[in-house]
């Protein structure tokens, strides 16, 4: 339903919380240009070191199951000593995986290597998922912050979309001038460099780490709060069950994108047309992060994005895997895109307004374990359909498979929580 008066739009940030946006616009500048300098040519990448289709997103795979494992002890982490520890952990967790993924490239690896490698990759960014977006909404509320929380991370995201443009274009264009290893000391080399810009400017801001004597019981306590809040409250339960449908599909479409987009073209060592479709991706979130907050003042709820978000997204799949041209594919690969970015901050607000401070990255790190498990499934199942049917075929499965997080999310509107309708921030603690 239509509402013109119901979203989080406008710019109500203080002169303390426009500092706290600067210092997260930052760090999210910084490591999406690091990840993203691999990001066009990954696929690529994995196939010319060896492995087949199979095993190039069976090694995504095992890089999503290393973020399911990791992912509630980081988020413990994270809440127990500090969202700041956790992503200078993450930085030098992430260095040192990508480095060594280089290394089995060079040395042309058996898979179980890669198995291995994928899964210290999936460490590394489990200490940043959750703890940087808890740390940004924590620090927002105790600045005094009241508007919506659709702005802060609708800017985020359009950052993350620029840095990853400049990266994934950059990646591909010196991949094909050089060799496609070098992108990946690239991100190693910008990695430490964001470790020293986090050590000076990220400080814990309006929480308080909780660094108990009694470390495995702090855990279980705050382990136990988390799945209360987050599995157990039933709005949130519901959107954390669509994520392995909406995610999963979500992280295979953009790697089998490299290698489809490359057979229509017709030149499969065009490197610079896979950053090319990582950079439409990139472009699109920029403009999905801008329409979030004009998305949400349209509806009277946020779940109305988000279940119009998922259909849309599954449709253009279904006709993205039936298309032969290459122009209209872009075309698609931009639409498909731009759905699913103004959808992510209009999530993002909804989900962090009806969990609580001090179990927030746990929670949000819950959240990421349910995108990444249906992760470990999906890819191998859909590459094992390219393998078997081409990539159009494993396109338009993963159209359907999206479709199935939309009952999820009708379940959670009918909760009729709070944060469904909200339009600002609940007030500091």
């Amino acid at each position: 339903m239509v509402h013109p008066r119901s979203g989080g739009g406008g710019d109500t940030l203080n002169d303390a919380a426009r500092k706290i946006q600067r210092v997260y616009l930052t760090l999210t500048l910084g490591n999406t240009i690091a990840a993203s300098f691999i990001w066009g040519i990954n696929t690529l990448f994995l196939l010319d070191a060896g492995l087949s289709n199979l095993e190039a997103f069976a090694a995504n795979a095992f890089f999503t199951a290393g973020m399911v494992l990791f992912e509630v002890p980081t988020g413990v982490i994270a809440d127990g000593w500090g969202r700041r520890v956790s992503f200078l952990l993450g930085t030098v967790t992430l260095a040192a995986s990508t480095y060594l993924y280089f290394v089995l490239w060079q040395i042309s690896a058996p898979f179980w290597m890669w198995a291995v490698v994928s899964v210290l990759l999936g460490l590394g960014f489990t200490f940043f998922s959750g703890a940087v977006e808890a740390w940004l909404v924590d620090a927002l509320r105790y600045s005094g912050y009241e508007g919506g929380l659709e702005v802060v991370l609708g800017r985020g995201q359009m950052v993350q979309g620029v840095a990853m443009l400049l990266g994934s274009v950059a990646g591909g264009v010196i991949a094909q001038a050089t060799n496609l290893g070098v992108p990946f000391l690239l991100r190693v080399a910008v990695l430490v460099a964001m470790f020293a810009v986090a050590f000076g400017l990220m400080h814990d801001v309006g929480f308080s780490p909780e660094r108990s004597t009694h470390p495995l019981r702090a855990t279980r306590a705050v382990l136990t709060a988390s799945i209360d809040n987050g599995l157990k409250n039933p709005p949130v339960r519901y959107v954390m069950l669509a994520a392995p449908f909406s995610a999963g599909v979500g992280i295979y479409v953009f790697y089998a994108l490299q290698p489809y987009l490359l057979d229509l073209f017709g030149d499969p060592k065009a490197y610079s047309v896979a950053g090319l479709a990582a950079a439409i991706v990139a472009g699109s979130q920029v403009l999905g992060g801008w329409l979030a907050p004009h998305a949400r003042e349209l509806f009277h709820k946020r779940t109305s994005v988000l279940i119009l978000s998922g259909v849309v997204g599954a449709l253009i799949l279904l006709v993205l895997g039936f298309t032969r041209i290459f122009w209209v594919a872009l075309v698609l690969l931009a639409l498909w895109a731009v759905v699913g970015s103004a959808a992510t901050p209009i999530r993002q607000a909804y989900v962090n307004d009806m969990i609580p401070s001090k179990q927030r990255a746990t929670v949000l790190s819950f959240d990421s374990l349910m995108g990444s498990s249906g992760g470990v499934v999906v890819q191998p199942l859909l590459g094992r359909s390219a393998d078997l049917y081409g990539y159009p075929t494993s396109l338009a499965l993963a159209g359907v498979i999206e479709l199935i997080a939309v009952p999820f999310l009708l379940a959670s509107r009918k909760q009729h929580p709070t944060a469904d309708r909200s339009s600002t921030s609940p007030s500091p603690a």
